[in-house]
């Protein structure tokens, strides 16, 4: 069977060419890595990839297929895949479908035989860019949106179990991964929108609040850096990703947009408490500006090792802490899931005062 050719062309007029493995919709799209060696079907469900392009730099993607237990969350996110090699024949007890049937269900394009090395160098050098799909044979694709709209009028969803803990999560994008972690320590978990107000919040009885994951430019969130303020040293808060730069915007601090970002599970990070290093799973593309934080509450608490950017902060007056990763680890390592533990222990002490 004859496969379609495609091309991903950038602003700049620079063009990859590859064949259409997933028939799905083209589009324009932010492209960016990854760098993970497995947990694509994690990478396509997560929300804070949502209007992206992502490009996998494993040499092989498809061959343990699909499953019904690991997605992120209830669709598939980005806007396209793009892969060296894909492999059509899976093997895998668990799965139940192929990576190509999985993104054609939702109408989501795969892209293969890129030359995936020389397109991440591009995306180094030049950062993450706009691109479109070209797909051999059919009219272009109109502009997809390059904003994420908020989340309004949001149903509370409460896990029923009888747990401990009372957590309100507010939903950026949340990844199944953390609710699930959550509820591993003895935590009932409220899902809010992240137009959820601070009086909500404060009336609702919660033992914790989080703030999730998710995408888009933090600075666009106003209602939700304002309820952060508004709670702060009234109710303890844990951030993740999203979540710590939320958390910083609400304290004074500055953020900053990386050239191509961090995305993958094997970056390496340190934490300046007990000086041990974390393998962290990533997946963001803004940070606190370390030089913002000086003259505010934040202290910094872990480092990025590739960069030495600000990787997780806390404001122990305020009762908040964050990291910029993700520490529910999936896919990735779990050398960081004492980070849920301290989210308890901190509330304990609060709760002692």
């Amino acid at each position: 069977m004859r496969k379609e050719k495609a091309q991903i062309i950038f602003e700049d007029g620079t063009t990859f060419s590859g064949n259409v493995f997933a028939e799905g919709k083209a589009c324009d799209a932010e492209v960016v890595f990854n760098t993970s060696m497995l947990g694509y079907q994690e990478v396509l469900t997560d929300p804070s990839y949502k209007n992206q392009m992502v490009v996998l730099t494993a040499p092989m993607v498809g061959n343990y297929g699909i499953n019904k237990s690991d997605n992120e969350s209830s669709h598939i996110q980005v806007s396209a895949l793009l892969v060296r090699e894909y492999c059509p024949n899976y093997c895998n007890w668990e799965a139940n479908e192929s990576l190509k049937s999985f993104l054609e269900q939702q109408n989501v394009i795969g892209i293969e035989c890129l030359d995936t090395r020389k397109l991440t160098n591009y995306l180094r050098k030049n950062g993450a860019s706009q691109a479109r799909i070209q797909v051999e044979g059919q009219a272009q694709s109109d502009p997809a949106p390059t904003t994420v709209a908020l989340k309004q009028n949001a149903p509370l969803v409460t896990s029923n179990e009888d747990k401990a803990y009372h957590i309100g999560l507010i939903d950026m994008g949340v990844k199944q991964s953390i609710i699930d972690r959550l509820e591993s320590v003895n935590c009932r978990v409220s899902i809010l929108t992240p137009m959820v107000s601070a009086d909500e919040i404060l009336n609702a009885g919660y033992d914790g609040i989080m703030v999730s994951n998710g995408p888009g430019n933090p600075e666009d969130y106003t209602a939700t850096i304002a309820t952060v303020q508004n709670v702060l040293g009234k109710i303890p808060l844990f951030g993740i990703c999203l979540g710590q730069q939320i958390l910083g915007l609400s304290l004074g601090a500055k953020i900053n947009k990386l050239k191509f970002g961090h995305h993958g599970s094997n970056h390496p990070i340190i934490n300046l408490d007990n000086k041990k290093v974390e393998i962290s799973a990533q997946n963001h593309n803004y940070v606190i500006c370390s030089d913002s934080i000086a003259d505010t509450a934040i202290e910094c608490t872990h480092i990025n090792l590739l960069d030495n950017s600000i990787a997780g902060i806390k404001a122990e007056d305020h009762w908040a802490f964050a990291v910029q990763y993700h520490p529910e680890a999936g896919p990735g390592p779990e050398d960081s899931l004492y980070l849920f533990k301290d989210f308890l222990q901190m509330i304990n002490q609060f709760k002692a005062q």
